[in-house]
């Protein structure tokens, strides 16, 4: 279905430069651009796919800022320069335009749905997000390392962690049931302290099915850090560019 509907794109992005080309009498010229248009947006389409909304909000959020910023600040200047207005003002737009750009991809990593709402409830933007993996919630010592000072901020409790705490505490094995609902009663402990926020995110990776690798990606799209007491996820998460 998916290859028919991109198909049947590059077919309109084509057709549509056919009949642009036939009103100008340049049809090879107008199929040629209507192609590579139609590549472009096919193109687009696969890098969409690998970057979060975040990054593409904040993106777009910062490539309009600096374009507008661009023409607030050449303005002033447009009678003292009538003739050099536009070429100055395309230079200008350029630069500040693709600074916003880059300080927007930057500030969107943290971007998710959930972030969205906290900004438009004035809740402000979090930095240096602490992502909670199952191991350290069981081991219960994080609770006293945050209550002794040496850890504060924001901890992310994704719902798949949750989940899978719940079914440890569910377990009919008496072992790991104990230690599910200690973890639980460790989350409980850490949400009551002042100097510690924990936040809940519904924030999921389909297509990928272990818990760790989620935990992994979520931690890329949210530029956060993985606290876990698993070697094998640390040195997993530092490959891929988490710390």
């Amino acid at each position: 279905m998916i290859i028919v509907l991109r198909i049947t794109l590059f077919s309109i992005f084509l057709l549509s430069g056919y009949l642009l080309g036939v009103k100008y009498d340049a049809q090879l010229i107008g199929s040629a651009s209507g192609a590579l248009i139609g590549a472009l947006a096919l193109f687009a389409e696969e890098i969409f796919k690998k970057v979060s909304i975040g990054v593409l909000i904040g993106g777009l959020l910062g490539l309009g800022i600096g374009l507008l910023f661009a023409r607030l600040l050449i303005f002033p200047f447009r009678p003292l320069i009538p003739q050099d207005y536009m070429t100055i003002t395309f230079v200008t737009e350029a630069l500040l335009g693709y600074a916003g750009l880059l300080v927007g991809l930057k500030r969107g990593k943290g971007l998710t749905v959930s972030g969205m709402l906290r900004l438009f409830k004035g809740q402000g933007f979090e930095e240096n997000l602490k992502l909670l993996d199952t191991s350290v919630i069981i081991d219960g010592r994080i609770a006293d390392v945050c209550e002794a000072g040496f850890i504060e901020g924001t901890f992310i409790l994704p719902q798949f962690i949750l989940q899978e705490l719940q079914y440890i505490a569910d377990s009919p094995d008496a072992l790991k049931r104990g230690r599910g609902r200690r973890g639980l009663d460790v989350l409980h402990k850490l949400q009551k302290m002042s100097n510690v926020t924990v936040r809940i995110v519904d924030e999921d990776f389909p297509k990928i099915r272990e818990v760790d690798a989620k935990l992994v990606a979520l931690a890329r799209a949210l530029d956060g850090k993985v606290i876990t007491n698993d070697f094998n996820l640390n040195k997993v998460a530092e490959l891929q560019g988490v710390s």
